[in-house]
């Protein structure tokens, strides 16, 4: 008996995820944005292409999995393949069979660790840590000649937001990732002229949501997602120059004047973070250099062990024109002092003649003092400032998300160690709280005083 599948047409940003033959294919950005459809139908043209092949579509729970993607596709493919419930997979006549598989926590992984499939589907990746993104990876294998790629869908926010946005947002590579191999199609609610016209009040809902969620969630914006710990952080390119209403700024020269102050703080399995301020007259901070790197995994080649480390900074510091010639005062992660797994970081630091005092660690008081550093006055200046060339610093600040066990912190499972060390300087040299001015737009400036008034000018 003959089956015909039909299949509506899809949107031009449907078509491009459809015909995208990257090894790694993400999809969405946005809500609403027809990606689940897309996985099904490329799934199924897949399977019809390759007999043979294998594919396996995840998603975060069956619940999810059965809505999004099992009950549309029996509709979809009626007596085309057969659904084995038990096995949780389609089978197609030409051999093909797609899998569905679910993970909700660390543990799932290891039930598909022997799994080997041509193609992997991650429907809202977001949803998923690194570490389960990679595991997943590792699954996509096999000595044949069917195409090996992986298709990911994904919103701003979650668990898995810093490793995506890196990735497609970002291209920001480790070594053994090639750019060339990663491709992003963003798709926003406004794409999807199907949903819009079954549910005309789906883009309403969302232009009702708080301000940062709608620009998540409607706009795509990678850099604003629930939970943001440092949503004050304000990194906007075109006020670099300006230097208001950013925290941002093109890097110029550091007067010889100015106090140099060196932050730090260790991982021991995690990154470390190295940080230089420059203080101008009015206490105003400028993040002017950073050294970042990783003790236990190689980073392009490079095993940043602690003597390793000091030696470097001890060369910056004797090398630098910002910094040679300067009494530099150090400030550093108390742990470093901790001896009880042998010798003391600490002491390699004193070897290299770059030298540290305890930092103050109360969490709550630290991120207060940020806070207040970050916040803008009046007249739209903060209390510290970040060169652009401080990539690390730029890159994982407004990653951070609050903890779901203690909200007035932050959650230390992610990239934390740039924030700590930014942290302890914080608490060296701490500043009165200032009424924080909204962020405004130039047209709040119609006579552009702003821009003709420059107080950064050093002549």
């Amino acid at each position: 008996m003959e089956y015909t599948l039909n299949i509506p047409a899809p949107n031009e940003k449907q078509k491009l995820f459809l015909s995208d033959t990257h090894k790694y294919v993400a999809f969405g950005g946005a809500r609403g944005g027809g990606k689940s459809w897309a996985v099904r139908v490329k799934s199924v043209l897949l399977a019809l292409q390759y007999p043979g092949i294998k594919i396996m579509i995840v998603r975060h729970t069956y619940p999810e999995l059965r809505a999004n993607h099992i009950t549309p596709l029996r509709e979809m493919l009626g007596s085309l393949a057969v659904y084995k419930e038990t096995a949780k997979e389609f089978l197609f006549p030409n051999g093909s069979v797609i899998l569905f598989r679910h993970c909700q926590t660390e543990k799932d992984v290891d039930k598909y660790q022997g799994t080997e499939v041509d193609v992997l589907f991650l429907d809202e990746a977001t949803q998923l840590s690194e570490e389960q993104y990679n595991r997943f990876k590792a699954c996509v294998r096999g000595v044949n000649k069917f195409p090996k790629r992986i298709y990911l869908t994904c919103n701003p926010g979650g668990e898995g937001h810093a490793w995506v946005k890196r990735l497609f947002i970002d291209r920001s590579y480790n070594s053994g990732e090639n750019a060339d191999e990663y491709s992003f199609i963003q798709s926003l609610v406004t794409d999807n002229k199907a949903l819009l016209s079954s549910d005309p009040d789906y883009i309403k809902q969302l232009e009702a949501l708080p301000p940062k969620l709608r620009k998540a969630w409607l706009e795509g914006d990678w850099n604003i997602f629930e939970g943001q710990f440092f949503e004050d952080f304000v990194d906007r390119p075109e006020y670099y120059k300006e230097r208001r209403w950013t925290h941002v700024i093109e890097p110029f020269e550091v007067p010889p004047e100015w106090n140099i102050v060196r932050s730090f703080d260790f991982g021991y399995s995690k990154p470390f973070s190295c940080d230089w301020w420059a203080i101008d007259y009015d206490g105003r901070a400028y993040l002017i250099l950073q050294l970042y790197g990783c003790t236990a995994n190689p980073d392009e080649g490079v095993r940043w062990y602690p003597d390793r480390i000091f030696k470097e900074i001890r060369r910056i510091e004797c090398e630098h024109r910002w910094l040679k010639n300067r009494r530099i005062t150090g400030v550093a992660d108390p742990s470093i002092w901790d001896d009880s797994r042998g010798n003391a970081v600490i002491d390699s630091a004193d070897r290299h003649f770059v030298y540290f005092s305890k930092g103050d660690n109360r969490r709550l008081s630290g991120w207060m003092q940020c806070h207040y550093r970050l916040a803008f006055d009046e007249n739209g200046l903060p209390m510290v400032y970040f060169f652009n060339t401080c990539k690390h610093a730029i890159r994982t600040l407004p990653l951070l998300r609050f903890s779901q066990t203690d909200p007035e912190d932050l959650d230390t499972h992610m990239e934390d160690h740039f924030a700590d060390s930014f942290r302890y300087f914080c608490m060296s040299r701490p500043v009165s709280p200032t009424r924080a001015a909204p962020v405004r737009e130039l047209t709040d400036d119609p006579l552009n005083q702003r821009i003709q008034y420059d107080p950064f000018t050093y002549r």
